[in-house]
């Protein structure tokens, strides 16, 4: 999670609805250290270089209680630090960008009301600017 000058960055997706919003992040290889996953997921997504911080929320998925999940059986656990970029940073794609990912931006913070950013239980902690870790559960 990345929040600059009251905007956090996200990657751009699109599907049959239009464009939605997503963290930066993904999947943890066997063995990887979580910090390494997340500086390799950032490379690829939005070639970044990150400096990890502190931890901030942790969320189950469980797919069958999603619309999004593509198997009824998925079960991730998203953990969400709170990073950084350097300033000189502009959004960007990176080299291996998800599926659906056309492009990186800085969405304000006073447009999460209205913006399709997933999970969207995010939004009302994001505008308060929680920082206690914080389990969410299995929410969307």
């Amino acid at each position: 999670m990345i929040i600059r000058d009251e905007q956090l960055l996200v990657t751009v997706h699109r599907d049959d609805q239009g464009d939605y919003y997503l963290l930066p992040g993904g999947g943890q290889e066997r063995f990887e250290p979580l910090h390494d996953t997340l500086r390799r997921e950032c490379r690829e997504e939005i070639a970044a270089d990150i400096e990890v911080g502190e931890l901030l929320f942790v969320r189950d998925y469980i797919g069958r209680n999603h619309e999004f999940a593509a198997t009824d059986d998925a079960h991730q656990v998203e953990i969400m630090f709170a990073c950084r970029v350097p300033d000189d940073y502009v959004p960007q794609s990176g080299a291996i960008p998800d599926p659906r990912q056309h492009g990186a931006t800085w969405l304000p913070l006073a447009t999460l009301a209205s913006a399709r950013l997933y999970p969207a239980a995010l939004k009302p902690l994001l505008v308060a600017r929680s920082k206690t870790p914080m389990y969410l559960g299995d929410v969307n």
